[in-house]
């Protein structure tokens, strides 16, 4: 009777074999992990943009409330603009008849063209738009509003 030739496993195979297996099962493991940490990212992204919009909510909110303590009778819409540059405001607008821009009312009421006053001159402008006196067609335009 003859045997078989059976030939034991080399070993430098048999390690190479279960170096493959183990790679590929780690390279698995890897792939699901940058899968959840991708996910994990998207949803910290939303996250965070959720909780930024709330914060800039709550600072407008607080930034209204603070400016606008008591309102404004409607019949009376100019009480508390009792400073003549509220008054040379509405007589340039209503010579224009058309909108303006700040640093073109600050041109008109021949005021220096700083960007300082420009900024004040379009804070007023933003006072008499929350108002309704004047109204804010753009951003940064105003005109007075139709009869």
């Amino acid at each position: 009777m003859t045997r078989p030739d059976i030939r034991p496993p080399d070993p430098g195979t048999w390690l190479l074999d279960r170096l493959d297996a183990r790679e590929q099962a780690l390279t698995g493991q890897i792939e699901q992990t940058q899968t959840e940490i991708d996910t994990l990212t998207s949803r910290l992204g939303e996250l965070s943009q959720a909780v930024e919009h709330l914060r800039i909510s709550r600072k407008t909110l607080l930034a209204l409330a603070e400016a606008d303590p008591d309102p404004v009778e409607p019949d009376a819409p100019l009480a508390g603009f009792d400073h003549p540059d509220y008054r040379q405001i509405l007589t340039v607008f209503s010579k224009t008849g058309g909108s303006l821009r700040a640093r073109d009312l600050a041109l008109a009421m021949d005021l220096p063209l700083t960007p300082n006053g420009i900024q004040n001159v379009r804070a007023k402008l933003k006072r008499l738009a929350s108002r309704g006196i004047l109204l804010e067609t753009e951003p940064g335009l105003f005109t007075q509003p139709r009869p």
